[in-house]
């Protein structure tokens, strides 16, 4: 690993959970059917001033995850649309079997905010970080999963999910993120974002690793290097034909990702390689690790997240 900070980029203006907080407000006030549920993390939603005014529209059940997936469920089945929101590690290892039995096989109309991804759980460590959640939930047969990249895609996956009948996961931080899109971009769930066309290697990437491949492909292009970036914001239903075509122009293939390699968005990316196009590739992303305390700018180092281990990827298949 090489010995240089973590890159920081324009950061967006407003937090990812004043976003999501702002959202719940403004459906709240236009008589929708959105309902919010929590498990005892008002405060690190930016949710306390939503439940005080709309007392009656967002439901804290304390500290019991698997209660909050049985209560959305409930609702779902009464015609409302309810968002569940609480830490990525308790969002999925705590309550799986609930959101397989409750949500998945049963097909119910629930929303779920996995917050604190992976490295950004920063001093609440090991125990709430996870780096496993998005494999454990990919695996649900009808469940569609997200990671957002800043406060525009937030703001917009958001309000499509209002309307958006199903099972959806979606991960995110909850501070600021790095400013990727202008405002009012609009986005296609299961489609990736071509951020930057290249003929010589393609870096697919999602989270806070997109801005780290938007600066690792600068670095290469300085080097003479002919880089594509995609952000596949989708991880499941991931956008096959994308990967296909892009594995196809440049024959090299770098995944990125604020996750395990395992069973995440590297794996996704090789599932769909070795079905329709094997090329070369490389996965940046947690290796056999738990979570730990510290910064992120640190915890990037520490686990390898950085513009610096994509370049290195890139390098070893070039």
């Amino acid at each position: 690993m090489t010995e240089t900070t973590a890159v920081t980029l324009e950061r967006d203006t407003t937090e990812m959970r004043k976003v999501y907080a702002n959202f719940i407000r403004e459906q709240v006030s236009a008589g929708t059917p959105v309902i919010a549920l929590e498990a005892d993390l008002m405060s690190s939603m930016a949710m306390d001033g939503v439940q005080r005014d709309w007392p009656q529209h967002v439901i804290n059940c304390g500290i019991m995850e698997a209660n909050v997936i049985g209560v959305s469920a409930g609702l779902s089945l009464t015609g409302r649309t309810p968002f569940v929101h609480t830490f990525t590690a308790f969002a999925s290892r705590r309550c799986f079997d609930q959101l397989f039995m409750a949500l998945d096989y049963q097909k119910n109309n629930v929303k779920v905010i996995a917050s604190d991804a992976g490295v950004t759980a920063c001093h609440n460590g090991g125990t709430h970080m996870s780096f496993e959640d998005m494999g454990i939930v990919r695996g649900l047969a009808n469940s569609v999963v997200m990671e957002v990249t800043d406060a525009t895609m937030f703001r917009d996956i958001l309000q499509q999910l209002a309307t958006l009948r199903g099972f959806y996961w979606v991960r995110t931080i909850r501070k600021q993120a790095a400013k990727i899109y202008p405002e009012g971009t609009r986005f296609t769930i299961g489609k990736g974002n071509v951020l930057r066309d290249g003929s010589d290697i393609t870096l697919i990437a999602n989270g806070i690793m997109v801005a780290e491949a938007l600066v690792a492909a600068d670095r290469l292009g300085e080097q003479g290097v002919s880089v594509a970036v995609i952000d596949m914001f989708t991880l499941k239903p991931i956008d096959r034909m994308l990967v296909k075509n892009y594995a196809e122009k440049t024959g090299r293939i770098v995944t990125c990702e604020n996750h395990s390699i395992h069973n995440g968005l590297g794996s996704a990316v090789a599932e769909v390689l070795v079905e329709s196009c094997p090329v070369p590739m490389r996965r940046v992303g947690v290796k056999e690790r738990y979570g730990q305390v510290g910064t992120q700018e640190w915890l990037q180092q520490e686990y390898g997240l950085t513009a610096d281990e994509i370049v290195a990827a890139a390098r070893e298949l070039l």
